[in-house]
């Protein structure tokens, strides 16, 4: 497996910066944020104010420039994370040709999210439809276009990806496999999730997330919330889904999408590296 990070997780430091540090810290790849922010007006946080995003408007004309920083600290960008989704076609065309510019193979064009008061068929059949004009796209531009399993999304586990993405040539397009969203929503056995996803399985995600209580309801019974975790403490059982990994045979990508803040981000991402390294480890020789 080779490893990177998607740069939503290093919101304090440039892009300049945020090679650097991947570099001395061993990973092989950058997955870019790529999205158009406000001004910046107040302290860099991961979706507000990230340092280390570049502006979708501009993408095209600064892909020579984001690649050849890539390059430079030997970084390779096995996929683009865009914020783009299926019902905005021309932004996913920009996207493409700024894909196609960099030199990357994959980006993230999602679905849209699951409005709660209306039916739910209805609109998985029209993003469904949008998502056609997508994979088309990204059969002419020669990239294939993946839909994150994401909570709150048409698609929060790998069986409802796969569903979506059944009438679509794996070639074009694929999905993320994303176990700390699915903690939040979604969760499927490991195994179960990326056999049902086969084809469609192109990259994974690597972060964590854990449920507390945060006090009852008027019923007498307990509320309970989502939220993030360190990468090794959170719901995820991060030696089960590399032995998934490793039964399905992917031997891809895997992105750390680390939104934990108990250490410095430098730390964070030395330390996930190498911890999740040992785990792979530890299932390979288990395997052995």
């Amino acid at each position: 497996m080779r490893y990177a990070v998607f740069t939503v997780s290093l919101p304090e430091y440039t892009p300049e910066e945020g090679v650097r540090l991947l570099h001395e810290s061993g990973y092989d790849g950058v997955e870019w944020r790529v999205t158009d922010q406000p001004p910046s007006t107040g302290a860099p946080g991961f979706s507000v104010s990230n340092r280390c995003t570049w502006p979708l408007a501009s993408l095209v004309e600064d892909a020579p420039r984001i690649r050849a920083l890539s390059e430079q600290y030997g970084l390779a960008i096995p996929n683009v994370g865009t914020y783009v989704r299926c019902d905005n076609p021309a932004q996913a065309e920009t996207v493409f040709k700024g894909v196609v510019a960099l030199g990357a193979g994959q980006v993230r064009i999602d679905v849209t999210r699951f409005d709660t008061t209306g039916s739910y068929t209805q609109q998985f059949k029209r993003a469904q439809a949008q998502y056609r004009e997508i994979a088309q796209m990204a059969k002419e531009y020669g990239v294939r276009s993946l839909i994150e399993i994401h909570h709150g999304s048409l698609t929060p586990s790998a069986s409802a990806v796969a569903r979506f993405l059944e009438p679509f040539d794996p070639q074009d397009v694929g999905a993320i496999h994303d176990a700390g969203n699915m903690v939040h929503e979604g969760y499927e056995h490991y195994r179960l999730g990326l056999e049902v996803l086969g084809p469609y399985l192109a990259h994974v995600h690597l972060k964590n997330a854990q449920w507390r209580s945060v006090g009852g309801r008027p019923d007498g019974s307990v509320e309970w919330k989502s939220d993030w975790a360190t990468i090794n403490g959170g719901v995820v059982d991060m030696a089960a889904l590399f032995r998934a990994l490793r039964q399905v045979g992917y031997d891809g990508w895997v992105s750390f999408e680390d939104f934990s803040t108990e250490q410095p981000v430098a730390e964070r991402t030395r330390d996930n590296l190498r911890y999740i390294k040992a785990v792979a480890q530890a299932v390979a020789a288990e395997a052995a």
